[in-house]
């Protein structure tokens, strides 16, 4: 494994960090780059129908489950929020990482509809670093508003269904998934925003200065090829514990062992094109 730099580090020193070794001498990351200008063409108009459907699915459950929260709020509830809360951005981070860390390191564009669909933006992201500042806001979210939609639904037919008593038996737990889901749907909104150096508005730079949602300087850690730490992206909270345990690395040596996969050589392949 390589060397992991701190935020105070090498990575500090410019907007984006280039790759090293083989990989740097055939081209220079952004949008010039032969991969990822193939990957963007990947872009499908079924794809874009997918996203939007995702997005306006996803915000109008996040309303209505919003409303009945409010409704059945009881102050004897508050520490539950609280904690809820707090576990919900914890569980939503550590599922950024996973994802993150799966779709970087395995599989293939090449792979029937769900290559082209959810692995092609990882392999544009590492050569194109850039490229997600120019995604609007449906193309950002879309995938992971997708995610939340099956939790979101289940938790408004319970305000449905259920009788005042048993939402006030399981509120707290309502807390944290609702916490988790608007955690999960914001944070390719927050992944874009770290890689935005430029106007952004001052409330977004000061939660990232706080390190509530992922800072800009601590983000480049991961952006150091050969890309293998570092790999949660809402808060950023975890990254270091994980890294300090040797989570992901054990876990590659497991699978790897198991199956004779390399981790991250697709991604290495499309780092690597030419033409």
């Amino acid at each position: 494994m390589a060397s992991i730099p701190t935020d105070r580090g090498s990575a500090e020193n410019s907007g984006e960090t280039e790759p090293s070794g083989p990989v740097r001498a055939s081209a220079r990351w952004g949008p010039q780059h032969a991969g990822a200008q193939e990957l963007a063409q990947l872009y499908s108009p079924g794809k874009r129908c997918q996203e939007w459907i995702s997005v306006v699915l996803c915000f109008a459950l996040m309303a209505f489950n919003f409303f009945h929260l409010l409704a059945h709020f009881h102050l004897g509830h508050v520490w539950y929020i609280v904690l809820g809360i707090v576990a919900g951005i914890l569980t939503a981070d550590f599922a950024s990482g996973l994802v993150h860390w799966g779709a970087d390191t395995w599989g293939s564009v090449d792979l029937p509809i769900f290559g082209k669909a959810f692995i092609r933006p990882f392999r544009e992201h590492h050569i194109d670093p850039t490229a997600i500042t120019q995604h609007d806001f449906i193309e950002t979210n879309g995938d992971n508003c997708m995610l939340t939609i099956v939790p979101l639904a289940n938790m408004a037919f319970n305000f449905l269904t259920l009788t005042p008593g048993e939402i006030y038996h399981t509120y707290p737990l309502y807390c944290y998934l609702y916490a988790l889901a608007i955690f999960v749907t914001l944070t390719n909104q927050i992944h874009k925003w770290s890689h935005t150096y430029f106007g952004l508005p001052r409330w977004v730079t000061l939660l990232q200065d706080c390190h509530i949602i992922l800072p800009r300087k601590h983000h480049r850690v991961h952006h150091v090829s050969p890309h293998e730490t570092y790999f949660c992206i809402t808060t950023g909270w975890l990254n270091y514990p994980l890294e300090k345990m040797g989570f992901w690395r054990n876990l590659e040596d497991v699978i790897q062992s198991l199956t004779g996969e390399k981790p991250r050589s697709d991604d290495l392949k499309w780092a690597q094109k030419t033409q």
